[in-house]
C-alpha cells in the first residue's frame, strides 16, 4: 500500500504558531576569541543567529500528507498534535523565490517536545503511511544564546518504504540537559546517543549504557559546545608550541 492509499485523513487544522523568524543572537568575530586572540582579520565581522521562522502550508510534496497523518495518529492516542511538535520546518535550497513547490533536495524538520520524543519516533517508525524503519543517527548542537534551548539534538530519520527522508529536532536547557533515549526504537541510535553525550553533555535518559566514545572517560567538558575553551592543549611544532588563540598577540 502506497502512502494515504484507502486512507482518509484530515487536512490542517493543527495549532502551531505563527511563522517568525526569532534572533538569538548577534555574533563578532571569527573564531571565538574576542580579547587578543583573533589574528586573522576578521574581528569586525559581525553576523546574526536566527532559528528559522516555522513553514506555512501547504508545504508541498508528501510533507502535508505525512504532518496529517502523524496528527491523526497522535490523536488518536490522546495526544495533541500541537503539544508534541512545536513547530513544523521546511528546509529547500533549491526553491525559487516566486515559491514554485518543493525540490528534491526539500527536508522536513519536526521540532518535537522532548517529553513525547519516543512516542513520535514509534508512530513515525509503525505507521503504515509513514513508515520510517531507519535512523541515520543522532547529532548535537549548542546555542548558548538561545535560552532555555541552548543544547540540540538532531534526529535523522528515513523511510526505505517510501524513499523519503525527514529529520527531527529535540531541545533542552543547558540547566537540565535531558533527553529521552530512542535506542528501545531505534537501536542503531545507542552509539550515537553516547557520541552526543561525550560531545555536548546532552543526557539520554534510559540508555543502555550512556559512557564517553570517543574521550577518555576522565575528559572534562564536552569538548564541541560553544562555551569549551579554545587551544587548551599545547601543541608543539618544530620545537616551537602553540598556545591558545586568547592568549595570542594581536596584529593590527
Amino acid at each position: 500500500m502506497t502512502a494515504g492509499e484507502g486512507r482518509e485523513v484530515a487536512r490542517g487544522g493543527h495549532d502551531l504558531p505563527e511563522p517568525t523568524a526569532e534572533l538569538v543572537a548577534e555574533r563578532t568575530g571569527m573564531f571565538g576569541a574576542h580579547d587578543t586572540g583573533d589574528t586573522s582579520g576578521y574581528g569586525g565581522l559581525v553576523r546574526t543567529v536566527t532559528m528559522p521562522p516555522a513553514a506555512t502550508r501547504p508545504y508541498g510534496s508528501w510533507f502535508d500528507e505525512a504532518v496529517d497523518v502523524l496528527a491523526e495518529v497522535l490523536d488518536e492516542q490522546g495526544v495533541a498534535f500541537g503539544d508534541a511538535v512545536e513547530r513544523v520546518m521546511i528546509t529547500d535550497p533549491r526553491r525559487s523565490a516566486e515559491g514554485d513547490g518543493p525540490s528534491l533536495d526539500a527536508e522536513l524538520t519536526l521540532y518535537v517536545a522532548r517529553e513525547h520524543l519516543v512516542r513520535v519516533c514509534q508512530v513515525l517508525r509503525d505507521d503504515q503511511d509513514l513508515r520510517f524503519e531507519l535512523s541515520l543517527g543522532v547529532s548535537g548542537v549548542h546555542y548558548p544564546e538561545d535560552a532555555g534551548r541552548e543544547l540540540h539534538a538532531v534526529y535523522h530519520l528515513t523511510s526505505v518504504t517510501h524513499a523519503r527522508r525527514l529529520r527531527l529536532e529535540v531541545t533542552c536547557p543547558d540547566a537540565d540537559p535531558h533527553v529521552p533515549t530512542t535506542t528501545g526504537v531505534y537501536p542503531t541510535n545507542d552509539w550515537h546517543e553516547r557520541e552526543t553525550w561525550d560531545f555536548f553533555g546532552i543526557v539520554f535518559d534510559g540508555h543502555p549504557g550512556l559512557a564517553r566514545i570517543e574521550m577518555p572517560d576522565d575528559w572534562p567538558g564536552h569538548p564541541q559546545r560553544k562555551d569549551y575553551p579554545l587551544g587548551g592543549i599545547p601543541v608543539e611544532y618544530k620545537g616551537a608550541t602553540v598556545p591558545p588563540p586568547d592568549t595570542r598577540r594581536q596584529y593590527s
